[in-house]
């Protein structure tokens, strides 16, 4: 992603925006956290609330936020963490952690994000980290958090914990636009999409300038969209739930499907991206590949 791009999605609206919607998410996962068994089973395999909640967590041998800033400190040199590698190692070596110590540990991670958000420079704000998918703005990763709380937010609504609260789906909902937009524009792919809600939705669009998020009130869907209730698209997104089946039933609409496949090449550039699935479900679509996405479920 160059560098000198005009513009930088949600790290150009600055922590005034972003820094509300992340800790509000933080606060309402600690919620869920406080009022679910951990050691009750989730939907994801091998996983019980524990694990989910563990990963999440920051710990002496495991410091996201931190490593992140120190990419960001010294230019956003690395190579991107294997994701699925890291949350085997922290699971597995915090399986046995009290619950007051897992709940800590969240704890932990949300005053370090507020600490990142009142306490850095703000110049770090725009400046590359190496993220799970590459190179991205510090505050656009930092928003990556509203994203992943609330897909395991909806997680843990099974076992028993209060669904996210709807901002919480709107702010997730948003750093999956963000981070869409900037994978986009890092492959120099012009275009862009909404992601619409009965409620408002997020918009991206990407060229060689950058790219830019918006809000959009309820009811407009123009051009290309993916058109569903909040928790279904993050889910959707996440493969939590399969997006062929769901359009098949109707319950996910697809708005000018050309313009989403125009948006499918970046999955083979990074394909855990968040929204892979259905960016996936674009390319299948056109393609008459049809078929299940079972390998895009996952845990992130």
């Amino acid at each position: 992603m160059a560098s000198l791009a005009r513009h930088q999605g949600m790290a150009d609206a600055g922590r005034d925006v972003v820094g509300p919607m992340v800790l509000g998410a933080w606060d309402a996962f600690l919620e869920q956290a406080a009022a679910v068994d951990l050691d009750r089973p989730t939907r994801l395999p091998g996983w019980r609330a524990h694990e989910v909640c563990v990963h999440l967590g920051l710990w002496d041998d495991h410091a996201a936020l931190p490593d992140l800033v120190a990419s960001a400190r010294s230019g956003g040199v690395g190579t991107p963490p294997d994701v699925d590698a890291t949350n085997a190692r922290v699971t597995a070596a915090h399986r046995s952690a009290s619950r007051e110590e897992v709940l800590a540990a969240l704890r932990r991670n949300r005053d370090a994000t507020d600490g990142y958000l009142t306490g850095e420079p703000v110049e770090l704000d725009t400046a590359p980290a190496v993220a799970v998918v590459g190179r991205l703005p510090l505050l656009s990763v930092v928003l990556g958090q509203a994203y992943e709380l609330a897909v395991h937010g909806l997680d843990l609504a099974p076992c028993g914990a209060p669904a996210p609260p709807p901002p919480v789906l709107r702010s997730g909902l948003a750093a999956l636009a963000d981070v869409t937009g900037a994978l986009a524009a890092r492959e120099g792919v012009t275009g862009g999409a909404t992601l619409a809600t009965p409620e408002g939705g997020w918009t991206f669009a990407a060229d060689d300038r950058g790219w830019t998020v918006r809000r959009t009130p309820a009811g407009d869907v123009r051009g290309t969209a993916v058109e569903a209730p909040a928790d279904l698209l993050l889910e959707a997104a996440s493969g939590r739930v399969n997006p062929v089946l769901a359009l098949a039933r109707r319950r996910l609409r697809v708005h000018e499907l050309g313009g989403l496949m125009a948006l499918a090449p970046i999955v083979q550039s990074a394909p855990g991206i968040p929204g892979g699935p259905i960016l996936t479900l674009a390319a299948q679509t056109l393609g008459g590949v049809g078929g299940l996405l079972g390998r895009f479920r996952g845990r992130r």
